[in-house]
């Protein structure tokens, strides 16, 4: 069915709905594109943040126990933080989602509210306290696989790698600043110290480990720590002493999440956390949360489910590159288990990966939609004590489970359609997705999806209200009006 045109005023990046009384508002896109000159086969970007990195490269240093920023520091962010330290939650996703991320100098801190390390009811006065707690329950952690696999404390080189020789030396030379730190402790610190470490041992002394799949875990992470990000500047000079800092969280998390254990691709993501955070113990924590949420993607269960997601946006959005694709010739879209899986990190440039992953992890959109579903719910209640038909009452018009993601996901390969429907065969297919790793612009991506988001939800609400208005009703009390709150 033909979709109506009338809609509310878009705003002036021609894609959200506008709303003059928020025109203070920016869109995902609408910031500084950020430049990129090719030579010599290395991307030279006018991006400040890259020249920030840039300009800090030789004085990186391996990473902090617990991050030297103080946690009661006030966020820059308009109408954020109330005058006790509390995060409004909703306003941070929306000004993540709106703004296109975050600026760098702010996205250490935001992060850890994003991801869980800090709740956002957290006051100023709390967080010092919490963060303390955090970091002694962490390293009582540390320690109990030390303990039990003695073996494993220090990676084993072979010695024909000399970065990571060298990374081990940074490495120990960090370790030993901490102990140094932590003998000039004053009396009243450690007596504190002391009390928080018994309570983290109470908590952890039931724990048992199964030595052998954590033994397994560890020489899979042995593999793929070395060949982590060895490129960017946060792993160069002294900074190579950080993969040793990642190995040990990816060691922690393996040994206390047994049901996840390690995967390979966590390195990559963790690695993430870590370059942004700058801190041993916030990177666990901030990762760990992140994980309870998604550690079902690295399940053959989950990752399938997802693939099955794409597919089937594609068949709304394209229904002919997605008969392609799954032709018996082709498996179904596993070639976008890598981007699904890591959030696009090998596709665009790092800095705009990074800022893709934040926009994708404030969840903006999913948490909106959370209004919407109510008000559908209110509304079946209603259609259940009505004498019209209920079958049209319960008729569904958007698939709740299309995140933001996909929708990224399906512009990639809407952009490609003419090169994705010359692919006969898996080969094919990989040699593409290879052939865009580092190629795409993000804000034209973000751009295009938001654009295949609106247009989807406007055509699929539009089909689901001409079954409602057959009822008589007003359509101005049924999902429509809602959905329309989302761009506002």
């Amino acid at each position: 069915m033909a979709v109506q045109e009338n809609r509310p005023p878009l705003s002036p990046t021609g894609i959200i709905p506008y709303n003059e009384s928020t025109n203070t508002d920016i869109s995902l896109c609408n910031r500084t594109t950020l430049q990129t000159k090719k030579t010599t086969g290395i991307s030279e970007r006018s991006s400040p943040i890259y020249h920030v990195a840039a300009e800090f490269v030789d004085q990186q240093k391996v990473a902090s126990v617990i991050a030297p920023a103080s946690p009661t520091a006030p966020l820059g962010l308009p109408g954020v933080m109330d005058a006790e330290g509390r995060v409004d939650e909703s306003r941070l996703r929306m000004h993540i989602f709106k703004n296109g991320g975050v600026s760098l100098s702010e996205r250490g801190q935001v992060w850890r509210f994003l991801f869980g390390m800090f709740p956002c009811s957290s006051t100023s006065l709390e967080r010092p306290l919490l963060q303390e707690q955090l970091n002694v329950r962490y390293q009582a952690m540390k320690r109990k696989w030390q303990q039990l696999l003695p073996s494993t404390i220090r990676m084993h080189l072979n010695g024909t790698d000399a970065e990571l020789v060298a990374a081990v030396r940074y490495f120990d030379a960090r370790q030993e600043r901490v102990q140094q730190q932590a003998e000039d402790q004053s009396e009243q610190v450690r007596d504190r110290l002391s009390f928080l470490e018994l309570q983290a041992q109470v908590l952890l002394e039931r724990v048992t480990f199964d030595l052998e799949e954590l033994q397994e875990a560890i020489r899979i992470i042995d593999k793929d720590v070395p060949r982590t990000d060895r490129d960017l500047p946060y792993y160069l000079g002294e900074g190579l002493g950080n993969l040793l800092v990642l190995r040990d969280i990816l060691i922690t998390y393996a040994a206390f999440h047994p049901e996840v254990s390690y995967a390979q691709g966590m390195n990559d993501l963790c690695s993430r956390f870590l370059e942004v955070l700058d801190s041993e113990v916030d990177t666990y924590w901030s990762f760990s949360f992140y994980m309870e949420k998604f550690s079902k993607d690295f399940r053959a269960d989950g990752l399938h489910r997802k693939i099955e997601l794409e597919a089937a946006l594609l068949k709304e959005l394209d229904p002919q590159l997605h008969t392609h694709l799954i032709t018996e010739n082709m498996e179904s879209f596993t070639f976008c288990h890598r981007w699904l899986l890591l959030g696009f990190q090998r596709e665009f440039e790092h800095y705009d990966a990074l800022r893709l992953f934040e926009i994708l992890s404030c969840d903006h959109l999913e948490l909106i939609s959370q209004k919407v579903d109510r008000a559908r719910y209110q509304e079946r209640i209603s259609c259940r004590h009505s004498v019209e038909d209920t079958q049209t009452c319960e008729s569904q018009a958007i698939n709740t489970e299309f995140t933001f993601e996909l929708f990224i996901c399906a512009t990639i390969l809407l952009d490609n359609r003419d090169a994705l429907l010359r692919c006969r065969n898996d080969v094919q297919l990989i040699q593409f997705t290879n052939s865009l790793q580092g190629t795409l612009d993000l804000n034209s991506t973000l751009k295009k999806a938001e654009e295949h988001f609106y247009n989807y939800c406007k055509r699929s609400t539009w089909d689901y209200m001409n079954r409602v208005g057959r009822t008589g009703e007003n359509k101005e009390d049924h999902f429509f009006f809602q959905l329309r709150r989302f761009f506002i």
